[in-house]
């Protein structure tokens, strides 16, 4: 018999006060105990059989993974009511993995575990019998099972395994070999040296970690140099603009300038234009004759004056590039800039001159 600590609450599935219960094999008694076993070894969330079962300060029990799931949005220290009875509790710092384990649960699962395999029974030689055959024959042996299957949860002997597998309800059931005991021991070998080989590594990743420290003084130097050189772009920058904006004042104020004074000559220009054009009009050949001397000196006073050659030397040539730098370790790291020229006020000038002089040559005609 098993002597384990059980809630005393059958329902409740959870350990509260422990007593003591004797799980017995025989008669209705033992399957009596075995329901009672059943029922409080099952989580109340998933109602399935515990997982890595954790007590709650209220006493109730819960697998680790359904806790987990339950406090997914939540953080350590937050309250949170038991899902069972509401009583307020706190989350570990560690999360829901640094609960409590319950430990007589574990001894009950350990006892449930033995109790089934109890109840199962065994053939000559060790064999699980086939479930259907049990319950079929009531006085010979069954035939041991080979096969089970994973959906109905069912061993089956070769006989009743294809029946399973030809039955149109079942046919689609994954059905494997009993006997797994070899494979799950090669696999287990198999998995332990893996564990062997990936320890290993940690102790690798930690000095790799280690050495992960120094890259901070690289970082560092990083941008120390960077905030250096984005320090001298930046003061190259604001001379090379503070540069095209004198040349920009200069040149307004030349144009300013230069524009008083040419609207000043075709002023002249137009004037003695108009006078002469109404001399001819309107005068008499006398108002001709007195006023044609005085008007032929003016014409050349005017046409005769450099006021084209002043304009070029007020505006010489503009013509500002910009050469951006090619290398790194140039005087200048963004660039230079350099001055060109233009001709627009010659060619305006010159056009009124030159039709200026044809009108005079036509009044001395």
């Amino acid at each position: 018999m098993y002597t384990v600590g059980l809630a005393c609450e059958p329902r409740c599935r959870h350990i509260h006060v422990p007593v003591k219960l004797h799980i017995c094999v025989h008669g209705n008694m033992a399957a009596r105990q075995s329901t009672v076993v059943n029922e409080l070894t099952e989580c109340c969330i998933c109602t399935e059989v515990f997982t890595d079962p954790r007590v709650l300060p209220c006493q109730h029990t819960f697998c680790l993974q359904c806790l987990a799931n339950y406090c997914k949005n939540k953080q350590p220290g937050n309250r949170m009511p038991c899902p069972k009875c509401r009583t307020q509790f706190t989350i570990p710092a560690d999360g829901m993995s640094g609960m409590q384990k319950n430990y007589d649960m574990a001894k009950l699962l350990s006892a449930r575990k033995r109790s089934a395999g109890e109840d199962a029974g065994q053939t000559e030689g060790g064999l699980v019998p086939c479930d259907v055959c049990s319950s079929e024959a009531a006085s010979s042996a069954p035939p041991p099972a080979t096969k089970r299957c994973l959906e109905c949860q069912q061993n089956y002997c070769d006989q009743c395994s294809r029946s399973h597998t030809i039955i149109k309800a079942t046919a689609s059931h994954v059905v494997v070999p009993v006997d797994l005991q070899n494979q799950v021991k090669s696999d287990r070998e198999k998995i332990m040296e893996l564990l062997k080989k990936t320890g290993g590594v940690l102790p690798r990743i930690k000095t790799e970690k280690t050495a992960l420290v120094s890259l901070g003084d690289v970082e560092r130097e990083i941008n120390t140099a960077a905030d250096k050189l984005i320090a001298a772009v930046e003061r190259d920058r604001v001379k090379l603009l503070s540069d095209v904006k004198s040349i920009k004042l200069k040149r307004v104020r030349q144009l300013k300038t230069v524009k008083q004074e040419v609207k000043q000559h075709l002023a002249s220009l137009d004037g003695l234009s108009q006078y002469a054009e109404k001399l001819l009009s309107s005068g008499t050949a006398g108002d001709v004759t007195r006023s044609a001397n005085s008007l032929h000196s003016r014409a050349e006073e005017l046409t005769t004056s450099d006021v084209i050659g002043h304009m070029d030397n007020v505006l010489r040539s503009l013509n500002v590039s910009f050469t951006p730098s090619t290398h790194a370790d140039d005087e200048n790291l963004v660039g230079t800039i350099s001055e060109g020229g233009w001709s627009f006020w010659r060619q305006l000038v010159g056009l009124q001159c030159i039709w200026l002089g044809l009108f005079i040559r036509e009044i001395k005609q």
